[in-house]
């Protein structure tokens, strides 16, 4: 996959992005990301990417011309026009589904919002999709673009060293991730749970299972209407939700 931002701070994103696994995927070719400065396809001699809104009101606005200047060069570059994502508090929360959606893309271009936000006649005329990262407004796109682009890199091949280290993480099967425990086997006299050390992987599988149903239902609940569950574990997770209803009441 290829990741091309258009950002007014290029060097803020390979900051983030040149470190960790996402750095060193880059490194090792298994995932293409490029940061492209908005202010290089600007056309005046002061580099100028905004200008005031027509009908008044407060805040600038980003101009359509260096926005569409740019997002062509890339498609240039790539051959083809790449899936265009405009990060906007306006667009549809992103989840781990979506995420599973996009990565089938090849190439994808993500403009990082600033001011009071982008005309909208380049959002109609190049932008796919507008994606949120949360029920919140930021300064601008390039943290939402920087989660988005993150998460997205996870789930292409050669990023992690094995598929199951995003299967089993949570959200990717509609559960909040089981508890995990490290040495020592008992910290300040807490043990872990018996069954992890017993060596009986299905055992070791069927609790896992068991808890993240578990702690779905107590900390994310509104996650069960999406989630797969057999009857037993549908059942399970409603008793935990009516418990924490009753102790609320009381």
């Amino acid at each position: 996959m290829r990741i091309d931002l258009i950002t007014l701070f290029p060097e803020m994103c390979e900051a983030v992005l040149s470190e960790s696994i996402i750095g060193r995927a880059r490194r090792s070719g298994a995932i293409e990301i490029n940061c492209h400065q908005l202010r290089d396809f600007a056309f005046d001699k002061h580099r100028r990417v905004d200008d005031s809104t027509y009908g008044g009101g407060m805040g600038m606005l980003m101009l359509a011309e260096p926005i569409a200047l740019c997002f062509e060069h890339i498609c240039e570059e790539v051959g083809e026009k790449p899936h265009f994502i405009y990060l906007s508090p306006k667009g549809k929360v992103l989840t781990q589904q979506k995420l599973k959606e996009l990565s089938a893309q090849e190439n994808i271009c993500l403009l990082c919002g600033h001011y009071e936000g982008v005309d909208q006649r380049v959002l109609d005329m190049y932008v796919d999709e507008e994606i949120s990262i949360g029920d919140y407004v930021l300064t601008g796109g390039e943290l939402p673009a920087l989660v988005l682009t993150d998460s997205l890199a996870r789930l292409q091949p050669g990023v992690l060293s094995d598929d199951e280290c995003f299967e089993m993480e949570s959200h990717y099967d509609g559960l909040l991730e089981y508890p995990q425990y490290t040495k020592p086997k008992v910290w300040r006299g807490v043990d872990i749970p018996e069954v992890l050390f017993t060596g009986h992987h299905e055992n070791i599988r069927k609790w896992r299972r068991e808890q993240s149903v578990i702690v779905t239902a107590e900390k994310r609940p509104d996650m069960l209407d999406k989630a797969t569950l057999t009857d037993k574990e549908r059942q399970l997770a409603e008793q935990i939700i009516s418990d924490k209803n009753h102790a609320e009441e009381r």
